[in-house]
């Protein structure tokens, strides 16, 4: 039942996140509320693993879920989920590819989902931000609720990626660095 239950949530989110994987992040905070399979705080550590590791974000989620709930067979399930809804559409278009690239009702549509995709966008980016900048607790580290770590890192790389000669280290050297100070902080 799990599996199934798996599936079907995944293969929503698949249906309905247009904009790319960042676009999946309100749903999958949605997901984790509705069935309690992981917090805002297992999100966002599932979101920094999914973003450091090859492949799109939404899929690396789907495999992340999939795989803590129920395995393996989780895993390939919820994948699958995810993957459904859009291979299924784009076999759709493909059969009728040449009438959608010149018709304005579809060109008005996509002009719709874009700000869409963006508001989804950022206000997942909003929630994972005070997630992971406002602590919860009272240690030394996060005095008056804020993570002065975190914000230190996050202002740090901000500005590097300002200096041009920076923009053009590959991301990676950033994810390291910044696992880096983490660990070295203790965030």
């Amino acid at each position: 039942m799990l599996l199934l239950h798996l599936y079907f949530e995944f293969a929503k989110v698949g249906l309905f996140a247009v904009g790319g994987g960042l676009a999946t992040m309100p749903f999958l905070e949605d997901m984790g509320r509705t069935t309690g399979w992981f917090t805002m705080e297992q999100l966002s550590t599932m979101i920094a693993v999914s973003e450091s590791t090859p492949g799109p974000i939404g899929v690396n989620m789907a495999t992340y879920v999939g795989f803590e709930l129920a395995g393996v067979l989780g895993a390939v399930v919820a994948t699958l989920g995810l993957v459904t809804p859009s291979v299924v559409v784009i076999l759709i278009i493909a059969g009728f590819l040449q009438r959608f690239r010149s018709s304005a009702a579809v060109n008005n549509v996509f002009g719709g989902l874009r700000p869409a995709s963006t508001a989804l966008i950022a206000a997942a980016g909003l929630n994972l931000a005070l997630a992971v900048f406002v602590a919860v607790g009272g240690t030394v580290q996060h005095t008056f609720g804020l993570n002065w770590g975190a914000l230190l890192i996050a202002a740090v790389v901000f500005a590097a990626l300002r200096l041009k000669k920076l923009k053009k280290l590959h991301p990676i050297v950033f994810i390291g660095l910044s696992a880096l100070a983490g660990i070295i902080l203790k965030l």
